[in-house]
């Protein structure tokens, strides 16, 4: 008997169904026995149960050999973009922190609408750990019933519940108890705890809580729909719903963790247009022939799908896989850490509403023609004239223009639309398909387009500026359905192991083997399984060496050698058994009225959308650089160049520093050249210190800077200050000056004391010139002051202090013994935040060298000395992971070795190596004081704290300021101040070094 699989994608516009013969897979229709288009249903389940009917009934097929129905659905996230409040319900965030992260409350990043709608309070309570298991402090059972009764009265009924390191609470000590004592209390809560929603890094875990919180009611409704509409279609195979990543979830789970299945669609395009243009099938002759495909001229494979609402462009390694994604990626606007590929989407579609723009109107756009991003959605064949209806769509314009002649009466457009309108339409169309490609692309190599959706008739062959070839591929119409019925299958392990003797080698290959061996009892073909994700953590201060190991392995599902199983009722998800389950109790929402939000997506966190950096001017009056959000957005971007791996992640620095400057003091946020000041003028220092694995999870209280500014200031007597200048302009450290500028009413100086960022106190141009640190101070939250007030050598201060932060939990803040603006003036590195600047606005052109390009197959991370240390280990990109192999191999040399780079806090250096990093194998190619920065393919800088396995990524360096490259500079912040036998090693730019260039002079009046 035959066996099948069926697969469906839910858009916005369109259902899609088709059904896949599994013994076909290798034949030129690619096994594709029926496909079908309808429209999808405002239930959305009755869109999936017809679309499903008609490709069962076109096949004519025996039901009982269907193996699987796998379901795509843009339902939720489409709820999150147009931020439905009858599919969303706001959400309760508990945070169990003590008296930590206050200074970043919940919902900071999300637009500004679906915040609106979302927020239903936070509560910050008793709990959470540190980086070591260490309670910040006991769960408080009475506190946690009266939030419980609190969010009750308010109305709420969804809870995410955050528990500061709660990924490393494998027992569920805290998330797990509270949720206890929270549904003991109201048992009708739906509570979603953070824990099984990503690792480490709170903000991007938080963010994934609350969404998954925010539509776990519909999603619960949404599951009952489908396995309703399965029975009636009398099928009894397993039901699946298609994950972001291009893997399967069984349906019941998907019902609690629907996050997971936000992005399905765009993933199902792509990969099910790769399944049917062959390119699996092409890799793997060119993989038995031995080709790499290394010829000039390898083209760069695009998919462009083209839906009835929007249209999705993704790039394709010659495997047939997806471009990922960088570290972190948006659902709806809001920052996530789940992998996916790497997408670009724009509101063009078949339902695009056609708007002509009056010619002697007050428009600014008169005698223009626009299209989209306003769609009639899954009404086109209501709405649209082509069938009869008022509104003028794109597809329309296309029939209008002599294609698509099968759509409706094409004499209800062809011959009453001006030729003028159909043209001009035509020509919006092809600038916006243009410009999303040439967005994609990566290189001048060959652009070929493999174009499907149902909405691919907006192109004709050809027309496409900058595309040498444009595919269509067999049964393009359905290539979401396609990806559906071919997803993988995932095995994930996430275990503590205890060292010991053992090797981690061994540990690693063993839980490879196990998440294998998961994949394959879920249903893969071992022989198609591959581990494609591995993330090693230690575990701090453990009794015994400790790590926590996390492998994800995926394969397609395996073909039954012999007869279909047979489900039976028990087993069935649309069993006789769950009959009292699938009621009408939910509420239908959708046959509610929805109310239109305008600025639903609207970003609070990205102000230079829509400007003219090239004509945009700072503000700059008498001297002073009055900082704007603009601003803000620019200089982090390039701290976290700066950065070179350390310095705390900026994004979360961003986030303070913009609440700040939109606060009713915000106006007070300026900058200053250090030449301004008077010779006796006193500044003052302060920046978080501690672990950037820390500082990302147990996010500070928000007073902790100030009161270690303080501290110091209480202890020289200084009463006021002329200005505070910052330790470190690399990573976040170089923006949380700005907060506590605004906080003393004082100007932020235009330089550092690094030119970049260190590991450590000693690690500054004042302490390699001479000058005191002492007394210094650390601080936290809990209100605990250390101060070192005299040490021998700035070294043992660096070990005093650090040692009082490993007690604080690795994420405290320091300030250093403050000194006269002559001092800043002669021996601060000038002009850095200008530097910053300058770089968020225009990387691409600074003074740096590309050093490599390639895949991050290794990263072991401890914590050391109360720092992040470690090493990455990247690999040249394979032949199947090139977009364009000519282009690169011209890019780096030489192309046949990895990379290794070591790192505390901060990148230390560079070196070509053998592919297992060996230390007889290195050629050192850059080492400090230069900068290292390794980048993620949006070409914004990784944290040492935040490399993972599989991320593509380019290294670059830039060079460091002369302050360091003194003989007396590189003993400290050379290769000798770390320990490391090897010379200075700098790369050269082919330019002398050039002083940034600064702000205030460029922009003053």
């Amino acid at each position: 008997m035959s066996l099948y699989r069926i697969g469906v994608d839910v858009g916005g516009t369109n259902t899609d169904a088709a059904i896949l013969d599994l013994t076909a897979l290798d034949q030129p229709g690619r096994g594709v026995l029926a496909s079908h288009k309808t429209s999808t249903t405002a239930d959305i389940t009755g869109g999936i149960e017809a679309s499903i009917r008609a490709v069962l009934q076109a096949s004519a097929v025996d039901q009982d050999g269907v193996l699987s129905v796998t379901i795509g659905t843009t339902h939720f996230i489409n709820a999150l973009v147009e931020a439905d409040a009858r599919r969303l319900d706001r959400v309760a965030v508990i945070r169990l922190c003590g008296p930590f992260t206050r200074q970043l409350p919940p919902l900071s990043g999300f637009p500004v609408g679906l915040r609106r709608v979302l927020d239903g309070g936070v509560h910050y309570l008793d709990g959470g750990l540190e980086m070591d298991g260490r309670e910040i402090s006991a769960l408080d059972p009475e506190q946690i019933r009266r939030a419980a009764r609190e969010i009750v009265a308010q109305g709420v009924g969804a809870v995410a519940l955050v528990g500061v390191f709660s990924p490393l609470d494998h027992e569920g000590v805290h998330e797990e108890r509270c949720r206890e004592i929270l549904l003991s209390e109201a048992p009708r809560l739906r509570v979603v705890c953070s824990r099984s929603m990503g690792s480490t890094g709170l903000l991007e875990r938080e963010n994934a809580t609350i969404l998954n919180a925010a539509i776990l009611r519909t999603a619960r409704r949404v599951e009952r729909g489908f396995r309703r509409a399965m029975r009636r279609l009398r099928l009894r195979c397993p039901l699946f719903l298609s994950q972001n990543d291009g893997t399967l979830i069984d349906a019941r789970v998907a019902a609690e963790m629907p996050i997971k299945t936000f992005a399905s669609g765009p993933t199902n395009s792509m990969t099910g247009a790769a399944f049917l243009a062959g390119i699996d099938l092409a890799a793997s002759v060119e993989a038995d022939q031995g080709n790499g495909g290394d010829g000039d001229g390898a083209p760069q494979v695009l998919v462009v799908d083209i839906g009835g609402t929007t249209t999705d462009v993704c790039s394709l390694l010659p495997s047939g896989f997806p471009r990922q994604a960088p570290g972190f990626v948006e659902l709806g606007g809001v920052r996530t850490a789940f992998s996916m590929p790497e997408v670009l989407s724009v509101g063009l579609g078949g339902g695009s509403r056609v708007v002509v723009h009056d010619e002697a109107g007050p428009d600014p756009h008169a005698g223009s023609v626009s299209v989209g991003p306003a769609s009639v959605g899954h009404r086109l064949r209501e709405q649209a004239r082509v069938f009869g209806g008022p509104t003028l769509t794109a597809t329309d314009v296309i029939v209008a223009a002599g294609g698509a002649d099968h759509l409706g009466d094409a004499s209800l457009v062809r011959d009453l639309l001006p030729r003028a309108t159909v043209d001009l339409a035509c020509d919006d169309i092809r600038r916006k398909l243009e410009a999303l490609i040439d967005r994609m692309r990566v290189s001048a190599a060959p652009v070929h387009v493999l174009l499907v959706g149902g909405g691919a008739i907006l192109v004709k062959d050809g027309e496409l500026a900058g595309v040498d070839k444009c595919i269509r591929p067999v049964h393009q119409g359905a290539a979401n359905a396609v990806g559906a019925a071919i997803a993988n299958v995932s095995g994930e392990v996430d275990c503590l192991e205890v060292l010991g003797k053992r090797e981690e080698r061994d540990l690693l290959d063993a839980a490879c083997r196990r998440a294998v061996d998961l994949a394959v009892e879920k249903g893969a073909s071992r022989d198609d399984v591959r581990v494609v994700e591995i993330t090693k953590t230690p575990l701090q201060y453990m009794s015994q060496e400790t790590i926590r190991i996390q492998v994800r392995a995926v394969g397609r599902l395996a073909i039954p050698s012999g007869p279909a199983p047979s489900w039976s009722g028990a087993e069935s998800p649309v069993s006789d058994s769950d009959e009292d389950h699938l009621d009408d109790d939910d509420d239908d929402d959708d046959d509610t009225q929805k109310a239109t939000i305008p600025d639903a997506l609207t970003p609070t966190t990205k102000p230079t959308l829509g400007i003219d950096l090239a004509a945009y001017r700072p503000e700059v009056r008498a001297g002073t650089w009055y900082v704007s959000e603009i601003d803000l957005e620019l200089i982090a971007t390039g701290c976290g160049v700066l950065g070179t791996g350390g310095g705390g992640p900026t994004y979360y620095e961003y986030l303070k520093s913009l609440h700040c400057r939109r606060g009713p003091d915000g106006g007070k946020m300026r900058v200053i050249s250090a030449q301004s000041l008077q010779d006796d003028d006193v500044v003052c220092f302060g920046s978080w210190y501690g672990s950037p694995s820390v500082i990302n999870e147990r996010i500070p209280a928000g007073g902790e800077i100030a009161a270690a500014v303080d501290a110091v200031n209480g202890i020289k007597g200084v009463r006021s200050f002329a200005a505070l200048c910052l330790v470190e302009i690399g990573g976040g450290n170089g923006l949380c000056a700005f907060p506590n500028g605004v906080h003393y009413d004082c100007p932020v100086i235009d330089g550092d004391a690094m030119g970049r960022a260190y590991p450590t106190l000693f690690h500054t141009t004042f302490s390699v010139y001479g000058y005191e640190p002492t007394p210094c101070s650390v601080t936290d939250a809990l209100g605990n002051v250390v101060v070192a007030m005299k040490t021998e050598t700035p070294y043992h201060l660096e070990k005093l202090i650090r040692t009082a932060s490993v007690e604080m939990g690795l994420s405290c803040a320091s300030s250093p013994n403050p000194l006269p603006a002559s001092a800043i003036k002669t021996h601060s590195v000038p002009n850095t935040m200008s530097q910053a600047w300058y770089l968020g606005r225009a990387f691409g052109v600074c003074a740096g060298k590309l050093l490599f390009t390639g895949k991050i197959t290794d990263v072991h991370r401890y914590i050391g000395g109360g720092y992040t240390m470690g090493a990455v280990l990247l690999a040249p990109l394979s032949d199947e992971e090139r977009e364009s192999p000519a282009i690169a191999s011209r890019q780096q040399v030489p192309t046949d070795k990895h990379m290794i780079i070591p790192f505390q806090n901060e990148y230390l250096y560079a070196a070509h190596c053998d592919s297992v990093g060996s230390e007889p194998s290195r050629e050192v190619v850059c080492t400090v004081p230069s900068l290292i920065s390794i980048l993620g393919q949006d070409g914004e800088a990784i944290g040492s704290q935040d490399l993972r396995y599989g991320l593509r990524v380019n290294v670059i360096t830039l060079p460091a300021h002369p302050l360091w490259r003194s003989s007396q500079a590189l003993k400290v912040g050379g290769p000798e101040g770390f320990g490391l036998k090897m010379a200075e090693v700098a790369v050269d730019t082919g330019e002398e070094f050039t002083a940034a260039r600064s702000v205030i002079d460029e922009f003053g009046e």
